[in-house]
């Protein structure tokens, strides 16, 4: 076994091209045998093993850097830079990221986790290296998903006309989570498809091989004409107007061939785009054939490609089936989504409404400022954008959307904490950037009954609104209903206490629930409000059970800088209320991976770390002069 005699890329450039494809097949048994455990990317990754291992042969890492796009496809090149051990706890407490983190070892050149950034990165790498003399080689690994997002394309034309010294590989297998879509793809799909090179190509080869001693010489020259041979038979002119000598499109699971390429590259003075292409999932059947559901995966059973238990109720299908639902009686609704069909949940509506369902790729700007379009013009679009994510179109928000008040519902999966995806996807800073913005109502439902009235009540409102909710979430029971209908900026009571007044967000309203239970059995009087409506708030009702508490708390899954708490304080503060308030949230601070249940023991959140912290503050109080 070779796997385990790896500490660092040196190692691999030991082993002959025979050796390294057992290598290869040992990291996909790997892969597979921790995801399969763990949870994670796994599609992605089984389609880069051969790339990353010819990327780690020729270059010197870590003197050369590779930064990888959105970090994904990162599994093998981790197993190969000396985490093998780190890597039986992938995504959890002391285990390794599930994407690049530039803290975790040098070998990460960059910290990823969104999509699209790796060549600006990269290009600044260059040039620093440019200015400072340096020597070593910068090298970009972009899925062709990364390229429906327009950050690629600034970042291909600044380089190109400049002409930095970079490597640019294009790991194309057609999709991103779900099969890619926009011009590009297809643009793509043609140099894949392109039966004349590839078999004139083939031809040439087969010919030249059967001709001793001087075939293959011959076929290696040739090679080295290839540019004009596509242009021969390809429409390759894309990215050389670019600025980039353009190589392929090769086979990315072709070792051998990988290497020299790679090589060739290294060599050149100029900026380089080798489009490589790889199946996504290979080596295990179940991801070959169904690709997109095993681009990020629960724990699975490996011999059927089963989920070992169930994942819990999908907020994103919940909001999507009752969206499809509205539709069928109002030819307004739409729904748009970033490359996140099947994430969000929205692949439900595109089902039962494929001619106003919109997937625009990684081009979450776009996506935006397409659905206020569309709204301008009499339509009412709902966007399904993980709340991570989303913050990359904060301008369009302000701008597009809610300057013109326009009723575009933006649908905010993934909100809070998110477990081993870790910082890189955290959907905490929401509620504070969506709650700046004018004209926006902002709301969190409890459970799965609040958000199908949410969505609901969205349709009748004439404007934007936000809904943020978590990936999964459990119905409370009947021992809660919610009111019958909700009106906007309307808050709830679920209990009343004379000591301690509790308002929360979201699911944290479970936990308050529990906490003021703790309480109340600690002879703390301790009332609950379900705060829905962040933006605008109840304050009415704010006032109200504030006046009557002694302490008013508030809970909330999000940062708390610029969060719900803060919206708590100025109202109360324009409210002349002098109560003491105690602000429970994420702290000032990146959330690595963990468990769920782990990252709010770290923020503070968990049913007894609230309780406690109550008591703790309402004794002090009774201290106070």
């Amino acid at each position: 076994m070779y796997l385990e005699k790896i500490n660092d890329p040196s190692d691999i450039k030991k082993l002959n091209i025979k050796e390294l494809k057992v290598l290869a097949e040992e990291l996909r048994s790997e892969i597979i045998k921790v995801v399969s455990d763990r949870g994670g990317h796994l599609a992605s990754n089984l389609g880069m093993v051969e790339l990353t291992l010819a990327m780690h042969y020729v270059f010197d890492t870590p003197s050369d850097k590779l930064v990888f796009d959105v970090g994904h496809q990162c599994y093998a090149h981790k197993l190969l830079t000396g985490r093998y051990q780190a890597f039986q706890k992938l995504r959890g407490q002391g285990g390794v990221s599930g994407f690049p983190q530039a803290e975790e070892s040098e070998y990460d050149a960059f910290t990823a986790g969104h999509a699209s950034t790796a060549i600006s990165a990269a290009l600044g790498m260059a040039r620093t290296r440019d200015i400072m003399h340096g020597d070593f080689n910068v090298v970009a690994l972009v899925g062709d998903g990364a390229l429906t997002g327009g950050m690629c394309y600034e970042a291909l034309n600044d380089a190109g006309q400049s002409g930095t010294r970079m490597i640019v590989i294009l790991n194309d297998n057609a999709m991103s989570i779900s099969p890619n879509v926009g011009a590009m793809s297809g643009y793509l799909n043609g140099l894949r498809q392109s039966v004349t090179y590839r078999g004139v190509k083939r031809g040439i080869r087969r010919g030249l091989s059967k001709i001793p001693h001087i075939g293959m010489p011959v076929f290696r020259f040739l090679e080295k004409i290839r540019d004009f041979l596509k242009s021969l038979f390809l429409d390759g002119k894309f990215f050389d107007a670019l600025g980039f000598e353009y190589i392929g499109p090769i086979d990315g699971h072709d070792l051998k061939h990988m290497i020299r390429i790679l090589k060739r590259a290294k060599n050149s003075q100029e900026p380089v785009l080798i489009h490589a292409v790889t199946q996504k999932g290979r080596g295990y059947r179940p991801a070959e054939a169904h690709p997109d559901q095993f681009h990020g995966v629960a724990p699975f059973l490996v011999e059927s490609g089963e989920a070992r238990e169930d994942s819990g109720i999908s907020m994103g299908r919940i909001a999507a089936k009752q969206l499809s639902e509205l539709a069928e009686n109002d030819i307004r609704i739409c729904a748009v989504t970033a490359a996140m069909p099947m994430g969000t949940g929205l692949d439900v509506f595109g089902e039962a409404h494929p001619d106003r369902f919109f997937d625009v790729g990684i081009a979450e700007e776009h996506a935006v400022t397409m659905a206020a379009g569309m709204a301008s013009q009499g339509m009412k679009p709902y966007v399904g954008i993980y709340s991570t994510f989303l913050q990359r179109a904060y301008d369009q928000i302000a701008m597009d959307v809610c300057r013109n008040s326009l009723p575009v519902t933006f649908l905010v999966d993934r909100a809070g904490l998110v477990g081993g995806d870790g910082a890189t996807h955290q959907g905490v800073f929401d509620l504070s950037y969506l709650r700046s913005i004018p004209n926006l109502v902002v709301a969190s439902p409890r459970d799965v009954r609040d958000l199908k009235k949410l969505v609901n009540l969205s349709a009748d409102l004439d404007g934007p609104m936000a809904i943020r909710y978590p990936k999964s979430g459990e119905d409370l029971g009947p021992g809660i209903q919610s009111q019958r209908d909700f009106k906007i900026g309307e808050w709830e009571l679920l209990s009343a206490g004379n000591d301690v007044m509790i308002f929360a967000v979201g699911r944290m309203v479970q936990l308050a629930m529990q906490a003021s239970i703790e309480l109340m059995g600690k002879g703390v009087s301790t009332g609950v409000v379900d705060a829905r409506f962040v933006k605008p708030m109840d304050e009415t009702m704010l006032t109200t059970q504030a006046a009557r508490a002694k302490l008013v708390v508030t809970v909330e899954e999000n940062v708390l800088a610029g969060g719900f708490g803060e919206g708590v304080l100025d109202a109360l503060s324009r409210a002349g209320i002098d109560k003491p308030v105690l602000t429970l949230g994420v702290p000032d601070r990146f959330v690595s991976h963990a468990r769920t249940s782990q990252q709010l023991e770290e923020c503070g959140l968990s049913t007894m770390q609230i309780s406690s912290r109550i008591l703790e503050r309402v004794e002090a109080m009774k201290r106070w002069p």
